[in-house]
C-alpha cells in the first residue's frame, strides 16, 4: 500500500495538496510515483503563471511514460520547486517533500479527498 500522510488532501488523478496561511502546496503521490517509475524530467510552470483546477500545469516524463499533472485548484503560481529541474528524482525519493507548485490568490479547488477516500481510489486502481 502507498504512504497516503493524513494531514494532506488528494486528488483522483494523484496529486496532494497541503494548505498554509492561504498558499496551495501542490506535488505528486507516493502511488503517483510508483506508478510512473523513475522520473527523469519535469515541466514546471513559470511563477506568476495562472493555473487552474482539473487543467494541466505540468508533465513529467519517467522511463515509462509522460504524464499530465493536474491543478487541483484555480489561482496564481507563487512559487516553483527549482530543485527539481536539476534533479527529477526527488520526487521518487520523497514525493511529499518534493513539492512542485506554490499557488495563491487561489479562487477555486476541485473536489478534494482526505486521506481514507484517496486510500480507496488507491486500492481500486490497483484491483
Amino acid at each position: 500500500m502507498s504512504n497516503i500522510p493524513g494531514e494532506l488532501k488528494y486528488t483522483k488523478s494523484h496529486e496532494w495538496v497541503k494548505e498554509e496561511d492561504g498558499v496551495i502546496t501542490v506535488g505528486l503521490t507516493d502511488y503517483a510515483q510508483s506508478a510512473l517509475g523513475d522520473i527523469v524530467f519535469i515541466n514546471l510552470p513559470e511563477e506568476g503563471d495562472d493555473v487552474t483546477a482539473g487543467q494541466a500545469f505540468s508533465d513529467v516524463e519517467s522511463v515509462k511514460a509522460v504524464s499530465d499533472v493536474f491543478s487541483p485548484v484555480t489561482g496564481k503560481v507563487a512559487a516553483i520547486n527549482e530543485e527539481l529541474l536539476d534533479n527529477p528524482a526527488l520526487v521518487n525519493e520523497d514525493p511529499y517533500e518534493a513539492w512542485l507548485i506554490k499557488v495563491e490568490a487561489v479562487s477555486d479547488t476541485e473536489e478534494l479527498m482526505d486521506a481514507a477516500a484517496y486510500g480507496q481510489v488507491c486500492a481500486a486502481e490497483e484491483a
